[in-house]
């Protein structure tokens, strides 16, 4: 990765420290599920031990389901081997000040054992593995989310004793790109893009979406790695500062039966001296060889990298004809019907993964384009003719449809197998196995509405 400026540097900690504006640090890394986990310092202590040092965390923290319940399955951490800890290194290029946190700062840590050696598993290694392999090539890649939520009126808590249903959305009907709809809500959405950009984003726009509530905030692209913590970063600022205004916002896939949250990832790629990597005017499609390749790639690894694209139980139900998520493994310009859509030109020119939801692990998911496109540069796979129609009625291979199927499709992947490796591959097998488990043994709303009398 190339070197760069921090958001905050290290000698501007020192000094607000010194003048009182910085009392805490907060240390967190990326789970499996995307969440921030870690520790708040204080900012004396962090300065003079944590950032030279680091610090520890239970290693049970990548053993979890998204509850945080202690599960059977995972081999780098369980009962029998002690639930021991594993480092916390504070990466100082993510050191940013949290606006909406009063004097805080924030840094991203990455994972290692004892020994140093780092733990493959965490998302954040996964992804830097794969950047890693993309730069012996001299390749570096640049991605922008697109994610999407909805807001409503309720708190966190209200919201929680309700079970979740009969809240109150923010809007109450389709505001899709409406700056009326979006006025009306514009104190959090304000509130929410300017203090990003206060820790070091670059905020582009706000727009509203199609379920009621539903709005979507973008940045700019950046280095995947970077874009990655950001995305992470502005997942947990967000929520906390929608908890601060007295409501409550979330990024699930599908909240209801209407529009589901995406999170479209746009991803390019630049060479060792920074120009375009994927634009040739003369190229079929305006693409060079690399991006044939590389978009050749996504498609034949789609399925079997869906897990990491649709990590959970509902990630599935976004998954509709007609509902602008996708359900063909196909390719078009500018195609909102497509898996994948191909976008820009000249020196923008990238494609968009569409299969996302918003409850996407922003680090497992690059590192999954990143491998996929790889797979493509090195077996040389060919580009099929792009989707000129609906992809949804052509006839095209599908999407996995079900959690299950992704899984079984990862589990049996030798292109998964030989990009990730097997820990990799059988860690995040045990995190699907686990959800099922779970779903499969509740009985849910939708069971006793239809069952408690009429059988």
């Amino acid at each position: 990765m190339a070197d760069r400026t921090p958001p905050l540097s290290v000698e501007e900690l020192h000094a607000l420290v010194a003048g009182g504006d910085i009392d805490t640090v907060v240390l967190a890394f990326p789970d499996m599920q995307g969440r921030l986990q870690g520790k708040r310092f204080a900012a004396r202590f962090f300065l003079d031990e944590v950032m030279r040092h680091g610090t520890e965390g239970c290693n049970y923290l990548l053993a979890v389901d998204a509850e945080m319940n202690t599960v059977d399955g995972y081999t780098m951490s369980s009962w029998d081997r002690g639930y021991g800890d594993f480092a916390m290194r504070p990466d100082m290029s993510t050191l940013r000040r949290v606006p909406w946190n009063a004097a805080t700062a924030l840094v991203v840590a990455d994972l290692a054992w004892e020994d140093g050696s780092p733990v493959v598993a965490a998302p954040r290694q996964i992804l830097r593995r794969q950047l890693d392999r993309l730069a012996e090539r001299g390749l570096t890649a640049q991605v922008g989310t697109e994610l999407e939520f909805i807001v409503f009126k309720d708190t966190y808590e209200q919201a929680w004793d309700a079970n979740y249903r009969g809240l109150t959305p923010a809007n109450q009907y389709n505001i899709d790109y409406s700056v009326l709809g979006t006025g009306r809500v514009e104190p959090l959405l304000r509130r929410i893009r300017n203090e990003m950009a206060g820790a070091g984003m670059t905020v582009e726009s706000a727009k509203g979406e199609c379920n009621p509530g539903q709005h979507e905030i973008a940045f700019r692209y950046d280095e995947a790695l970077v874009t990655c913590d950001q995305h992470a970063i502005y997942k947990t600022g967000a929520k906390e500062i929608a908890a601060q205004e007295g409501m409550s916002l979330t990024f699930m896939a599908k909240y209801n039966e209407r529009e589901g949250n995406s999170c479209h990832i746009h991803l390019s790629v630049t060479d060792a001296d920074g120009r375009p990597a994927f634009a040739d005017d003369d190229g079929p499609h305006g693409m060079s060889p690399l991006m044939r390749h590389f978009l050749a790639g996504q498609l034949a690894a789609l399925r079997d990298f869906s897990l990491l694209y649709a990590p959970n139980i509902n990630s599935y139900k976004r998954f509709q004809p007609g509902s602008f998520a996708p359900t063909a493994v196909a390719w078009g310009h500018d195609n909102r019907t497509c898996a994948l859509r191909v976008v820009g030109h000249g020196r923008s020119l990238r494609f968009e993964n569409r299969l996302p939801g918003g409850d996407v692990n922003p680090h497992l998911a690059v590192a999954a384009m990143v491998a996929a496109g790889l797979y493509g540069v090195e077996q040389e796979l060919e580009l099929p003719e792009p989707c000129g129609g609906n992809a949804y009625t052509a006839g095209y291979e599908q999407v996995p449809t079900t959690l299950r199927e992704a899984a079984e499709l990862w589990e049996n992947s030798p292109v998964a197998k030989a990009a990730f490796g097997t820990e990799v591959v059988d860690h995040y097998r045990n995190m699907a196995r686990v959800e099922l488990a779970a779903f499969d043994a509740a009985v849910t709303d939708w069971e006793l509405r239809r069952s408690f009398e009429r059988m």
